[in-house]
């Protein structure tokens, strides 16, 4: 977090001396990072405390809550960033060449490293937000460096302000996505990986269930998954039924990775009143 700050500073200066709206909007798109880091980090220490009774589940998703609001600053701050490089080109203002190059190269520097340190951690949503920011850094620093060696050799000055809207429209793709999965975990979807029916005929697979319905899939963040069914089961001793539910969630943990899983046991016979019925198991033998 130091180091962005630092680059922050610097790409403030940069952009002030050197009339550059790119550099000035890029130290704004680094300033995000600050509170992002920080609250990746908090939600990372989060998510490893255990359930307790006011958060049963657990903390898993503080990871995802973090980086649905990182992602929300960053679609406000693409349009804010457009807006501005819009009036830039109303107003032309000639830029300072050396300025945007130098700074341009010192924050690649950092952003760049950042982004290669990060690369194996993007399976996690939420540093794969940190990820995808410091990634779109690097390729604005890039951009920047090109686009100050091209306005010293035709003057071009309004290549600054184009460049400053590319910005823009990067954060905003980059970070649409991001919202829309944080969003998918947070609304209780179904992880994207995970068929509701594949899950329904893997547990008709069990020995001794008939029938499934109502399943439900969510994921409560990261590759952390629960599952709940109802499943029908002919007359079978106490014993048995455990058996059952261990075969269940074994097979629930082993095929889908799925880490908490809630069945509710029903007499075979009864009428089915649920969205999702598998009447017809795979084991030919029921």
């Amino acid at each position: 977090m130091a180091a962005t700050l630092g680059l922050v500073v610097a790409e403030i200066f940069g952009g002030i001396l050197g009339h550059s709206v790119a550099l000035l909007n890029d130290a704004v798109h680094n300033l995000s990072d600050r509170p992002a880091i920080g609250l990746s980090y908090l939600a990372m220490r989060w998510a490893e405390r255990p359930a307790d009774k006011e958060k049963t589940f657990g903390y898993h998703r503080a990871g995802t809550l973090a980086a649905y609001t990182n992602s929300f600053v960053l679609v406000l701050l693409s349009v804010w960033l457009g807006y501005e490089a819009i009036e830039r080109f109303r107003s032309p203002v000639p830029v300072v060449e050396s300025w945007m190059i130098w700074t341009s190269i010192a924050a690649l520097a950092v952003n760049g490293g950042i982004t290669l340190a990060l690369v194996k951690a993007r399976s996690d949503l939420n540093l794969r937000s940190i990820l995808v920011h410091n990634f779109g850094d690097a390729l604005s620093n890039i951009a920047i460096i090109a686009g100050a060696i091209v306005i010293h050799f035709t003057g071009l000055h309004w290549i600054d302000p184009l460049l400053g809207l590319a910005i823009g429209l990067l954060v905003l793709w980059s970070s649409v996505g991001i919202l829309r999965e944080s969003s998918h975990i947070l609304l209780e979807g179904r992880p994207r990986e995970v068929s509701i029916e594949e899950v329904a005929r893997a547990i008709l697979t069990v020995e001794g269930i008939q029938e499934v319905h109502d399943v439900h899939v969510w994921s409560l963040g990261g590759d952390h998954h629960a599952l709940s069914l109802h499943a029908r089961i002919t007359d079978m001793h106490l014993d048995e039924c455990e058996q059952l539910l261990s075969a269940i969630k074994e097979k629930a943990a082993r095929d889908f990775n799925i880490t908490h899983t809630t069945v509710q046991l029903e007499r075979a016979g009864l009428p089915a009143h649920s969205g999702l019925v598998m009447p017809e198991p795979i084991n030919p033998r029921y």
